[in-house]
């Protein structure tokens, strides 16, 4: 009887060695004679201890990790194929109390099953949400999602339910389904870990999305720095379609549904749904004027929904449990899950799935362990490189859309990133426009223009020159910035930028916080 080892073919976990110790793994067993099936599954998302080996026993999946091709000989000499103990062993998978204390759903499968085994994600209830959304009349399948209360997990917090009541409702001969796979924010890394560790759950959620708006067409715009999810969304396609999954018969049912991937070359400014469009079209990434909104003039001018990964990686579930059971989790107007992800200067850097509500302090601290550095966590960026700066003060904040933006914050895509108490926070907002200068796509004056004169203020300032004119002058600049770009780029980049002036103001050389202001 063969031995089912794990090592997770995460592009997280391979940098840190797991394809090298996959491969002593297999040596090992080989030259032992033993028989092992090794699979190569999505990342639990705990990066501390990987690469993560799990072995499956007749008490569960036992973890072992971090390990390195130097401890594999090791491991099996201590029987680790049956469980046994050796310094490296973690116990039962699922009781380490960074899983445990999770509530996955939209990443329920990852990290338990093969990525690209058809049979593994319908064993694991995979293609329910589809089945049940097959059965129903359309806006059946529209108001399941628009119950549940989900919302763009992208960063805008759009309901995704009158989004696509806009599409359903918008008559064509042709709309399209988007996935907006551009995934190019700061400590980002949840639409990966979806793409490599499940793919099969984006192509249900595209494919219920489709059923649901008379989108024939979809696509997922991936970033080209993304090779492994690149491989793995081509095989998983490949599969749907000859299950009968994809295709013009969707399982018998007389619906069509064809799904491909494009490749973004890596513009930041895609990440942007018009700008997205503009590229899949063949054109320059620009952002668009709108409206006319995409769900009515969107792709080539037809209705098109536009979501990112996790927003329709979360449908399946949706449909397969009820828009009820989704909207049970969370507080206020913001329902369900958000899988948050914890980088920069933390000592458990890894993606927690909860329901909105908890604080960032118990995010920093019961999930992430304090700074990696051990020294005081000064400063917190949430929402990517244009997320407003938190101080130590904010951190009671509960994780909600509307408690965020009361304190003037953003979500956003669920990045958090760390900073101890070596930060220059006067860098941190100089870097911030100089981002916006480099990758603003130049359509629009006050962020073309504005952002490259920000980071020249911030020059100055930093220098300590002339500052009873120079701060008043960057406020300035923001606030043109905030209220005449044509997207978010430029609209956002005054978030970083004055909650480090505002909450660090001595980093800027102001010694009293009134001057601040």
């Amino acid at each position: 009887m063969s031995i089912t080892i794990y090592v997770p073919g995460d592009s997280s976990a391979v940098s840190l060695g797991a394809d090298r110790v996959a491969t002593a793994i297999a040596n090992e067993a080989a030259k032992r004679s033993l028989d092992i099936r090794l699979i190569r599954n999505g990342s639990r998302g705990m990066f501390w201890l990987e690469p993560l080996v799990e072995v499956l026993t007749e008490n569960g999946r036992v973890a072992y990790g971090p390990v390195q091709t130097g401890d594999v000989a090791g491991l099996f000499d201590a029987n680790f194929t049956q469980g046994g103990s050796h310094p490296l062993c973690l116990g039962l998978t699922e009781e380490l109390d960074y899983l445990k204390k999770q509530q996955r759903l939209t990443f329920a499968r990852i990290g338990l099953t093969d990525p690209v085994s058809l049979d593994d994600y319908i064993a694991n209830d995979g293609y329910r949400g589809l089945s049940n959304a097959l059965k129903l009349p359309q806006a059946d399948i529209v108001k399941a999602v628009t119950d549940s209360g989900l919302r763009g997990r992208g960063g805008a917090a759009f309901p995704t339910g009158i989004k696509w009541n806009t599409v359903l409702n918008t008559p064509s001969e042709q709309k399209y389904i988007i996935c907006n796979a551009d995934e190019g924010d700061s400590g980002t890394f949840s639409d990966r870990m979806v793409m490599e560790g499940d793919p099969f759950v984006l192509i249900e959620g595209m494919t219920i999305a489709g059923i649901a708006v008379g989108a024939t067409q979809g696509y997922i715009y991936l970033r080209v720095e993304y090779p492994y999810a690149h491989v793995a969304l081509n095989t998983a396609i490949e599969k749907a379609y000859q299950a009968g999954y994809l295709g013009a018969d969707i399982q018998g049912s007389g619906k069509k549904f064809d799904l491909e991937v494009r490749l973004g070359a890596g513009a930041y400014i895609c990440g942007e749904e018009t700008s997205l469009m503009e590229s899949l079209e063949g054109k320059r990434g620009l952002v668009r004027f709108k409206p006319p909104l995409p769900a009515i003039s969107g792709l080539f001018g037809k209705p098109t929904v536009v979501n990112n990964v996790i927003s329709l990686a979360s449908v399946p579930i949706i449909l397969d449990r009820g828009g009820d059971y989704y909207r049970d989790f969370g507080m206020g107007r913001s329902r369900g899950t958000l899988p948050l992800q914890l980088a920069g200067n933390i000592k458990h850097g890894g993606l927690v799935e909860l329901a909105f509500g908890l604080t960032l302090r118990e995010l920093l601290y019961d999930f992430g362990g304090g700074s990696a550095s051990g020294r005081p966590i000064r400063a917190v960026q949430v929402g990517g490189p244009l997320g407003a700066y938190l101080p130590e003060s904010q951190f009671d904040t509960p994780l909600d859309y509307e408690a965020f933006a009361a304190i003037w914050a953003v979500l956003g895509h669920g990045g958090i990133v760390v900073f101890d108490d070596t930060v220059d926070m006067a860098e941190m907002a100089r870097y911030s426009m100089e981002f916006c200068a480099i990758e603003s796509c130049g359509k629009c004056t006050p962020c073309r223009i504005g952002s490259t004169r920000g980071y020249e203020v911030i020059d100055d300032i930093i220098a300590g020159r002339d500052l009873d004119k120079n701060i008043p002058l960057l406020r300035d600049l923001c606030n043109t910035l905030l209220n005449g770009s044509l997207c978010a780029l430029g609209g956002m980049t005054p978030y970083p930028v004055l909650s480090a002036l505002n909450h660090f103001p001595e980093d800027f050389g102001i010694k009293d916080k009134a001057e601040a202001v």
